[in-house]
């Protein structure tokens, strides 16, 4: 597969185009949807994959969802983020911002087929209840679980701290090295994130 990063200027959340054959997938429309279709590259986008539901990471969803008609897909445990500006922090910032709802809500172990391969689902909750990572082997798209320098915070409705520590420890425990492409910041093997290396330490 091919992971393309697009840096968002509004709260400098990334977007990334996964793409395998003639199949595409977008993770987290954050960025203006023309720049988006262009790194398409004429794939066919099957899917809007959706790391978690905070508004930051959903900004131009709506414009997405309708100018390709590709499945929205997000956890089962965030769908309801989606038209709620409590649950999805906008209204924490001042905003009441809502979109489109889940066209397809993920599970932890499903497998969306994408070209001649897939994109498996990893639960990862502690930031949000559905926060998830999407393994595509040789990479991991992480949202905001997982950062180069840090994690995501877990004082936002939904957020849980010791969740989210027993999620890292489960990344820590992953015996292979995926490069991780986190929802702000910069890519990085997974061995190299300062907090897997630290659990892998014990001193985290």
């Amino acid at each position: 597969m091919d992971i393309i990063k697009l840096k968002g200027l509004s709260y400098a959340s990334n977007t990334y185009v996964i793409i395998s054959g003639g199949d595409s997938a977008v993770v987290d429309p954050s960025i203006e949807v023309k720049e988006i279709l262009d790194a398409l590259n004429g794939t066919k986008l099957r899917y809007i994959l959706l790391t978690h539901g905070h508004f930051d990471h959903i900004l131009k969803l709506d414009a997405l969802k309708c100018a390709t008609g590709a499945e929205i897909c997000i956890h089962e445990s965030d769908a309801k983020m989606l038209t709620d500006p409590e649950l999805n922090a906008s209204e924490f910032f001042g905003l009441d911002f809502v979109s489109l709802g889940a066209d397809r809500v993920l599970r932890d172990g499903e497998a969306l087929p994408l070209g001649r391969e897939s994109i498996e689902i990893v639960h990862t909750p502690g930031h949000t209840p559905g926060s998830v990572c999407f393994d595509c082997g040789s990479d991991l798209v992480c949202g905001d679980t997982l950062f180069t320098s840090g994690y995501g915070r877990y004082d936002l409705p939904g957020g849980d701290a010791r969740v989210l520590f027993s999620s890292l420890k489960k990344l820590a425990d992953r015996r292979d090295n995926p490069m991780i492409h986190p929802g702000h910041g910069a890519s990085c093997a997974l061995a190299d994130a300062d907090v897997i290396r630290a659990i892998r330490q014990q001193n985290f």
